[in-house]
């Protein structure tokens, strides 16, 4: 977990500043959701989708999409008072998940965004966090034109974890992205004071 906190002169508490990861498959919205929330210009990595990258990105289901990001996206939000998120979010191809190593170290957690349309695109993201015990949540983008399913619904299609946060959102917009991250920090924070307590135990 990224931590800036320090004692501060005079008794007060440093700023806080935790790191969060997006990921989710290919043309999810996980660079809509960092520049939707981010109170500062976003860094983008963004390049067009070339004739050559025909062959390994699949973009049924996101004819439209253009752009892909080629290393991440970075943002940061102000939670509250003291407390700021790092925003990073994720490649989402296949061949450059060998940047997941490096972004996911010191993360508090992630967001997993998923489409209901290409669900299983989301797997790869779920089972990296799950099996490094990174806390996360799956936050399902409501497309205009995807049928809709509940939380419970897409918690079963995905086979998580008993307690693993599902929320709806809409990636596009500030507050639904916002409650997305509060859900998040809160929910990492419940997983990492258990483990605490389990080591202390």
């Amino acid at each position: 977990m990224v931590s800036e906190q320090s004692d501060a002169p005079n008794g007060e508490t440093a700023p806080l500043a935790l790191k969060i990861l997006v990921a989710g498959g290919f043309g999810v919205g996980k660079t809509t959701l960092v520049g939707a929330v981010s109170e500062i210009r976003p860094l983008r990595t963004e390049e067009l989708l070339s004739e050559v990258g025909q062959s390994v990105d699949d973009t049924d289901g996101v004819d439209k999409k253009v752009t892909t990001t080629v290393a991440m996206d970075f943002g940061r939000i102000t939670i509250r008072s003291g407390l700021s998120l790092y925003l990073f979010g994720t490649p989402g191809q296949d061949r450059f998940w060998f940047l997941w190593d490096e972004l996911s170290q010191g993360a508090l957690g992630a967001v997993v965004l998923a489409d209901t349309r290409r669900l299983g695109d989301c797997f790869p993201a779920v089972d990296y966090f799950e099996h490094r015990r990174i806390p996360f949540v799956v936050a399902v983008n409501c497309f205009a034109d995807a049928r809709t399913y509940g939380a419970h619904e897409v918690s079963r299609a995905l086979d998580l974890d008993r307690g693993t946060p599902v929320v709806l959102c809409d990636a596009r917009d500030r507050d639904s992205g916002k409650e997305v991250l509060i859900r998040l920090v809160e929910y990492a924070g419940r997983m990492h004071t258990a483990r605490l307590l389990d080591s202390v135990g």
